[in-house]
């Protein structure tokens, strides 16, 4: 028989060939690890939402700031010091830029603050999309590995208080460069006075409130940005939520630094006071809005699917303990035997 008359599901042996269904279920098989494989990072964390390609439940943009989490706390603190160190110089721009913009603007109108603000947005693109290291965002990303019991109280405290340090470095030296150079035109230096004045005008009640709904901001486009797929998406929820903070005239600890101590450098207020009536409660209000109502809110409507713990902290250990463990995703614990708390 020729090959033109040889029926089409046997060899050359006579023998049949691979069953139709047999042969889809293998290539089911190929895409199916093919995917798997390109919608996790090597951590584990998901590029790709499961029931909806190009969009994350709740649970997986929590496994996606866990991945981060592990990634920040696995950092030397030299590395954060100096990340943080760049973040600080980074946020300085925010405040130069609202300052300049402002300062070219006639009038104290809203419009013209409006418009200033527009600039306000400046240092956290740089922070967010350059991966700097920046307080008000370890508000939430490092609170949940926290939270899952994989890394240790006092473990987040030494990340926070390393990157906070630089920060408030960074921003001051910046600070203190604008007020003894002539960086600013005298109508832009005289806005930078006026913006920093400000805070010190106001109560400590009112700077900590105003640091709150800043924290729940900030932490909440960390959440936000874990939640985009793409950068195009991530510099839209950037510059909505802080150009809400700039025009709102919260108190941002790390940019609202830069504002007060640009007057403290300019022979307007003492150092004592920028500690005691700005930079005391803005920070404590971004911690209570950033880690109370966004990073636990966050992580209460996400408990079908917690991080699996490779180690198991008990309380004396999570309380007092320097310890940081390895998150793992739900799929990966399977596979190793661990088990949820």
């Amino acid at each position: 028989m020729s090959d033109r008359e040889r029926p089409p599901n046997t060899t050359d042996d006579s023998e049949p060939a691979l069953d139709d269904e047999d042969q889809n279920e293998e290539e089911s098989a190929t895409e199916d690890a093919l995917r798997s494989t390109i919608d996790k990072s090597e951590q584990g964390a998901p590029a790709a939402g499961s029931a909806v390609r190009d969009r994350f439940s709740a649970d997986e943009i929590f496994q996606r700031i866990l991945a981060t989490a592990d990634e920040e706390f696995n950092r030397s603190f030299r590395l954060l010091f100096l990340s943080g160190l760049a973040a600080g110089f980074a946020m300085s721009l925010s405040f130069v830029g609202v300052a300049a913009l402002s300062g070219l603007i006639p009038g104290e109108n809203g419009a013209s603050s409006a418009a200033g603000y527009l600039l306000y947005p400046v240092g956290f693109m740089f922070v967010v999309l350059g991966s700097y290291q920046l307080f008000t965002e370890n508000t939430l990303t490092p609170v949940t590995l926290v939270m899952t019991r994989v890394a240790s109280i006092p473990a987040m405290l030494r990340v926070w208080a390393v990157v906070f340090a630089a920060n408030i470095l960074g921003v001051a030296a910046s600070a203190y460069v604008l007020a003894n150079t002539h960086v600013l035109e005298p109508e832009a230096a005289t806005m930078a006075s006026r913006i920093g004045h400000h805070f010190f005008e106001l109560s400590w009640g009112a700077i900590f409130w105003k640091g709150v709904f800043a924290g729940v901001l900030i932490a909440g486009m960390v959440w936000l940005i874990h939640a985009a797929r793409d950068t195009a998406a991530r510099v839209l929820v950037i510059f909505a939520l802080t150009y809400a903070v700039g025009a709102a005239e919260l108190a941002h600890c790390i940019v609202g630094a830069g504002e007060t101590l640009y007057v403290v450098f300019s022979g307007g207020e003492s150092l004592l006071a920028f500690f005691t009536e700005f930079l005391v409660p803005a920070t404590l209000g971004n911690t209570v809005g950033g880690v109370v109502l966004v990073a636990l809110l966050n992580y209460s409507h996400t408990h079908e699917s917690r991080a699996y713990n490779r180690t198991d902290l008990d309380w004396n250990d999570w309380l007092f303990g320097n310890y940081i463990g390895k998150p793992t995703t739900a799929t990966s614990a399977e596979g190793d035997g661990s088990t949820s708390d």
